[in-house]
């Protein structure tokens, strides 16, 4: 006897809709899997079995099939087991086959027949919406991020005999109810603390001084800017970098669940809060890590750490640290915002709109340029060019504040001036871009860091004044041509903070002065 039903799978960060194919014939007993599957899915008929004993059911004692479609594309994870049970015990007339139709089943089966949680779960069902599937069955523990779609009805399960929808026969469906309930309060709640999470990062006030580090840091945070600071050891470059997810506003609805559809794709979701992610996330690798750590690797890639900042903040301390190659797979998705990962079967297309954060020393010893009491540099022109060569033009041209963190003269020189704190900081973030919305509603403009070219240079209005200092600046410092667009995004920025519809000269001097020139290195 044959039946079908529909499972899914995550390629990428995108869900993939399979369906679970299952003949049982007379003959030997044995059971086999088709369709390209894993070691992960091949064990699944010994967890199946188990499941099946184990919660009452009768295991056929036939000729068991199990066709994964489409049979070209490989299947990884233990999201099917349930799928195959359900097939299973549809085929063989030991459960009504009419209440699973149209209905998306995902869940890892423990031998007690205990439904397990699985990653990816967001993204599986957006797949199941495409694909004009109505009803899903899945984990009870994926339940509070799955409480966030809309459009599907979703039912919970803890066990595998609740997969009869009868009471009195040994279970019932557990309906969630998007936004409503038990599960949608504890997603609200949830995210709130993944919220709070964000805000846990330390205070500007505490750094010490280093007022232009910190308008920088302001004008990063407003415009998505890369940021780049260099100085010698101890002056404070980590710690603001770090304080920077303090200054974010929190994501909004869409990208909220971007940033929790990709998180559950990596396996990543925080446990004992599995709602919506609403803060930027902040990444900061070590600089061991490879580049399929950095933008995703394996057979069927799994997102790395430049999608796992995606609408948040990428930070690289001690970039020139960083094995070359590691940085150089970067300059791609600084530049389009994409990762694209290319297989023989498929091309693979992640995410990556992100702020690059990065910090370094102007030497191995931290001193090169800083001499100051008993601290001298001692590191050999040959080592200073080994260590700056790390990093190249190419990469550098493509962050839009260069930034120095020089030692503060005295101390009472470092706590002149007044200083602003996180809070007044996020406000002025905040108050920047609900000004950028107000002035490009009309037109609709896409956000300014994926406009480049004629399409930016149209909608950047400059001030005539404005317009003829950065020619002079293009024609007098070399710069390239994405550096002239990155300094027109930048001004647009400052204006923005300014709340000034058109670009003045001064928003353009200041977004000159954060820029190096062409191949010059840090």
């Amino acid at each position: 006897m044959f039946s079908l039903i529909h499972s899914a799978s995550v390629y990428g960060v995108d869900g993939k809709r399979i369906a679970v194919e299952v003949d049982i014939a007379s003959g030997l007993p044995q059971v086999n899997i088709v369709g390209l599957p894993d070691p992960a899915v091949r064990e699944s008929v010994e967890r199946v079995r188990a499941a099946l004993k184990n919660s009452g059911f009768a295991f056929p004692m036939d000729r068991i099939t199990v066709n994964l479609a489409p049979a070209d594309l490989r299947k990884e994870g233990t999201s099917f087991d349930l799928a195959i049970a359900a097939g299973i015990l549809t085929s063989s007339a030991q459960i009504d086959a009419s209440p699973l139709r149209d209905t998306l089943l995902i869940g890892e089966l423990s031998l007690d027949g205990s439904v397990r949680p699985v990653p990816g779960v967001l993204a599986m069902l957006e797949q199941a919406k495409l694909c004009g599937l109505t009803r899903v069955l899945l984990p009870k523990g994926n339940a509070k991020e799955a409480a966030w779609i809309s459009g599907l009805e979703l039912f919970a399960l803890t066990h595998l005999k609740e997969l009869i929808p009868n009471k009195e026969a040994g279970g019932g469906w557990e309906h969630i109810r998007a936004f409503k309930g038990e599960y949608g309060a504890a997603a609200s709640a949830a995210s709130g603390e993944q919220s709070r999470e964000g805000q846990e990062s330390g205070d500007y006030r505490d750094v010490v001084g280093q007022h232009q580090a910190k308008r920088a840091m302001l004008i990063a945070a407003a415009g998505k800017h890369n940021i780049l600071l260099s100085g010698p050891p101890g002056t404070g470059k980590t710690m603001m970098i770090r304080r920077l997810p303090g200054i974010l506003p929190p994501l909004n609805e869409q990208e909220a669940l971007e940033v929790t559809k990709i998180y559950s794709v990596a396996g990543k979701l925080n446990e004992s809060a599995p709602g919506l992610i609403r803060h930027p996330p902040f990444r900061a690798p070590h600089h061991t890590i490879s580049s399929g750590g950095l933008i995703g690797g394996g057979s069927i890639p799994k997102p790395g750490e430049v999608t796992l900042a995606h609408r948040g903040v990428l930070f690289l301390d001690e970039l020139p640290e960083f094995p070359r190659q590691v940085l150089e797979v970067m300059r791609q998705p600084l530049e389009d915002r994409i990762v694209t990962i290319a297989r023989s079967k498929a091309v693979f297309q992640f995410p990556a709109s992100l702020m690059l954060a990065a910090s370094f020393n102007p030497c191995p010893c931290g001193y090169h340029g800083y001499e100051y009491g008993d601290k001298r540099c001692t590191c050999s022109p040959a080592v200073i060019g080994r260590y700056r060569s790390k990093i190249s033009g190419p990469l550098l041209d493509r962050i839009d504040l260069h930034v120095e963190v020089p030692r503060p003269i005295s101390v009472d020189n470092a706590k002149g001036g007044q200083s602003l704190d996180s809070e007044q900081m996020r406000r002025m973030v905040q108050e920047a871009r609900d000004f950028r919305l107000e002035r490009t509603a009309p037109r609709k403009e896409r956000e300014r860091g994926e406009l480049s070219g004629v399409s930016l240079r149209k909608s950047v209005h400059l001030k005539r004044e404005a317009a003829e200092l950065l020619e002079h600046a293009f024609d007098a410092l070399g710069i390239s041509m994405r550096a002239y667009d990155r300094i027109l995004k930048l001004s647009r920025t400052i204006a923005d903070l300014a709340a000034s519809e058109a670009v003045e000269p001064e928003h353009v001097a200041e977004a000159i002065q954060y820029r190096r020139t062409d191949g010059q290195q840090p």
